[in-house]
């Protein structure tokens, strides 16, 4: 029987969490929102490692927090409602690192692992998407020849989190294009590695706190050693991956559903309108009640994700429902929230619009919506 009593230890890591979001992000994340697209802040990545964040999916032996991914979650919906550009920073250097986790050698975690955890904070990220390719992850162009002791990897990725900034990265590359998704490889890329460097940043609608840029690969030279799992094994890997960290991103839409929520309650409550307050108006209120009971259904499609991926179960068709349904929420909830506050939320003065924009980005991270829907179909 499961229960939905935190632990203490989980009560702390929650209350910490929403702290620090309310003062060291929600602060802030206006500012960044409309900052240059070539510009980054490391001061978010300083205050993320200063709070242990970075590492928090890192086992103790290795230097991080060794939580849960329950944990893990609950600790992403908080930050999530502080600001969700800021928070897939850290969201992305997760995925990298649970890669490592799954598959890693032993050599590998205890090279890569203890980095993310070192003062002043480094950043990790995962690079498989390519323009060409999009969610056809076995058409991807960008290849692995095997020269010697060492892979040499060629080609662009699009659209990475944290390209340029990253410590290290994960690269999905296929050494067989004939092979499709059996010729597809993981590698650990050092940041600093010759021939890698950062392409075009992407202006984004929403999440702008954190950089989406190209990232390209001439003639890079991979230790054979930092092949990520057995050859050919790349595509699992890359699964394996997403489906572990799902949960996390879709606890992000719950929280940004929940500012958004809040902040609408709020104006319900001290809004009048016709003598009384707007809550007092049916149609509003029902609109309110639709919106909280959509949030905690979306929370615990999330807890259930989490707690099977704890426990090394099949998480892949409930990660992928607890994906679609929180940011579809997520997008309904802020735009719900939007009408309202009527046209006074359409400004920039006010987060809202911004919430909006936020949340339709993470109906397309980590694995459109519409490929989610695929996966879950086909586990029916």
């Amino acid at each position: 029987m499961i229960g939905f009593e935190l632990t203490e230890e989980q009560s702390v890591y929650v209350r910490t969490a929403r702290e620090f979001a309310r003062t060291r992000m929600a602060p802030y994340a206006a500012e960044l929102d409309r900052r240059e697209e070539s510009f980054f802040d490391w001061d978010i990545v300083r205050r993320f490692a200063e709070a242990d964040l970075l590492g928090l999916p890192i086992p103790a032996d290795y230097g991080g927090a060794g939580v849960d991914y329950l944990t893990a979650a609950l600790v992403s919906e908080e930050l999530g409602a502080g600001c969700a550009g800021m928070t897939v920073i850290a969201g992305t250097t997760w995925l990298a690192l649970i890669s490592i986790m799954l598959v890693g050698s032993d050599e590998q975690k205890a090279r890569y692992l203890p980095r993310i955890c070192e003062a002043g904070g480094r950043l990790a990220a995962l690079a498989s998407t390519e323009t060409e390719a999009g969610s056809d992850i076995a058409a991807m162009r960008t290849t692995a020849a095997r020269r010697g002791d060492c892979y040499v990897l060629n080609g662009a990725k699009h659209y990475i989190t944290n390209a340029g900034l990253a410590d290290f990265y994960v690269v999905f590359a296929t050494t067989d294009p004939a092979k499709r998704h059996a010729g597809i490889n993981a590698f650990i890329v050092d940041g600093d590695s010759k021939g890698l460097s950062m392409g075009r940043i992407e202006d984004k609608m929403g999440l702008r706190a954190s950089r989406n840029a190209e990232l390209i690969l001439e003639e890079v030279e991979v230790p054979a050693e930092n092949l990520l799992g057995e050859e050919g094994t790349g595509f699992l890997v890359l699964m394996q991956t997403l489906d572990t960290a799902r949960p996390c991103l879709g606890a992000i839409s719950v929280g940004l559903a929940r500012a958004a929520f809040e902040a609408a309650l709020s104006h319900a409550r001290t809004r009048e309108q016709y003598g009384r307050p707007l809550i007092e108006n049916q149609g509003v209120s029902f609109m309110l009640a639709d919106m909280a009971t959509d949030i905690d259904a979306a929370r615990l499609l999330t807890w259930r994700a989490a707690w099977l991926t704890d426990r090394a179960m099949d998480s892949t068709r409930a990660s992928s429902m607890s994906k679609v349904c929180t940011t579809e929420t997520a997008e309904r909830v802020c735009s719900q929230a939007i009408d309202l506050f009527g046209a006074v939320a359409y400004s920039r003065d006010l987060p809202l619009e911004k919430y909006l924009r936020d949340a339709k980005a993470m109906t397309i991270y980590e694995g459109a919506n519409l490929i989610q829907r695929i996966i879950i179909s086909s586990a029916l």
